[in-house]
This record gives C-alpha cells, structure tokens and sequence, in this order.
C-alpha cells in the first residue's frame, strides 16, 4: 500500500499540495497562543507580533484581490519584472555569444566583466533613481543587472564547452559561421540559457522589490515597504506570498518554453525513481 502512497509522477502535485497545507499548519499551531502556550514564556501573542498569522495573511490576499486594491500595484511590479528579464536576458545572450566566439574581444573585456560582476549591484539602485528617475525604468535598470550576469556566464560557458570534435565535422560538411552559430553554439548554449533563466526570474523579482522599497509610490515592493512602517507583519507576509506565486507562474512559463524548445535534449527520468 506504501508503494501506492509514495510520491511518484502521478500523485507529486497532490504531495506538493499536501506539503504546502501542512507548512501553513505548523505556522498556525506555532503562532496560535492557545495551541502552544508554553513555548512562549513572558507574552503569548509574541509569535503572531513577530512571524505573523497564516490566516490573516490569507484573509489580507483576500481583501487584496477582491476589493481589487492590489491590481495596479500588482501590474507595475510585473512590467518591471518583465522588462528587466527580458532585457537582461537579451543583453546576456548577445553579448555572451559575442565574446564567447571572439578570443581577442574576451581577453580584453575580461577583467571589466568579472569587476562589474563582483559589484554589489543593489548599491546602484540610488544611482539608476538619479538616471531614470523613480519611474519604472530604474527598476528595470537595477533588474537587468541581476539577470545580465547570470545568463551571460551560462551563455559563454556553453558556447566554449562545445565539442571541438562537433565543430570540425560540421566544418567538413561544409558549416560556415552562421550554420555553426545556428546549428551548433546555440543549441550548445540553450541547456545553459534555460538553467539560467529559472534563476534569473527571482533575480529580476528581486531587482524590481529592492528598487520599490528605495523609491517608488507603487508596486507590491511599496505595499510591503508601506506595511513595515506600520509593524503589520500581517500585510509583508501577504506581499511576499503574492510575489512568490507570481514569480513561480513566471517561472512556469519558462519550463514551457524550456520543454518546447529542447525536445531533443533526452530526459533523465528522474521523476520516475522518485
């Protein structure tokens, strides 16, 4: 019967579901101050203060969409996200491929990369605000930042792991650079690219948060921002859950894309052994 039970490819989302209720019940056995009174020693409701309640937290999400105070905030924070990872993505590529095929183009710009990279790119958010002003584009500036690196090494280190021995056949069969470009860097690079892009979504979440809390009068970030100020924990908790789901569909949309565009890559069949 534990067989039957087990998590396996037919019955993992049930498992996920399951594993989800049963963490929302810990965080309300262990904020409640009548289910474990003892834990708390001089005041009972210290918990709920400091690590919120799960069932306000719901109930603020509720009122959020309902009364509908949270779609404009909710859609500026998305079209950041969405430009950032889209640009960053963008740059990344071009320039990965760039350097990736140029030697002489890598060696010289190879300490400014890896300088830049080294930045803590968040201390740019006051820059990019006196650039871009504390419209969007800042955010989308600080964004980009995050996402660039993450898929520009990913991107440069698949196109110079492709199989020498791969490249001198299709040089025989007659490849010239744009049938290598096409037929054998980028689907080299791809693998790499998608690894990254499952990463970069958070990144670029993050970039358009952080540039929120620094300035801005919108965004799920401000609500946040708003709600700290207040001590309601209640209310940061409910931003971070609205951030989370939004940024794991994002994430989703990109495992299909992953799933359409590599169908030649074989599956490993981990799910299976599960």
């Amino acid at each position: 019967m534990w067989k039957t039970l087990r998590p396996n490819r037919a019955n993992l989302v049930i498992w996920q579901w399951l594993l989800l209720v049963l963490c929302f019940v810990l965080w309300y056995v262990l904020t409640s101050p009548t289910l474990l009174p003892a834990f708390y020693f001089d005041d009972p409701n210290k918990a709920a203060f400091f690590f919120g309640e799960p069932q306000k937290v719901l109930q603020r999400i509720w009122e959020w969409f309902t009364g509908g105070e949270i779609y404009l905030h909710l859609w500026i924070t998305l079209v950041e996200t969405v430009l950032a990872f889209t640009l960053g993505t963008a740059l990344g590529l071009g320039v990965g491929l760039w350097l990736a095929l140029s030697p002489l183009a890598s060696a010289l710009f190879d300490p400014y990369i890896k300088a830049a990279n080294s930045m803590p790119r968040v201390i740019l958010a006051p820059i990019f605000g006196v650039w871009f002003g504390l419209g969007i584009w800042s955010k989308v500036a600080l964004g980009v930042t995050l996402v660039f690196f993450i898929v520009f090494f990913n991107v440069y280190q698949g196109v110079k792991e492709v199989s020498p021995v791969v490249l001198a056949n299709a040089r025989m069969l007659g490849a010239n650079g744009k049938h290598l470009l096409r037929f054998v860097y980028l689907p080299s690079a791809m693998s790499w690219v998608f690894s990254s892009l499952h990463t970069s979504v958070g990144l670029a979440f993050v970039g358009s948060v952080v540039g929120e809390y620094l300035g801005s009068a919108r965004g799920v970030g401000y609500l946040i921002l708003q709600a700290e100020g207040t001590f309601d924990i209640n209310t940061v908790f409910a931003g971070i859950l609205v951030l989370t789901a939004f940024a794991l569909i994002l994430d989703a949309i990109v495992g299909i894309g992953e799933r359409r565009l590599m169908k030649w890559q074989p599956k490993t069949g981990d799910t299976e052994k599960l």
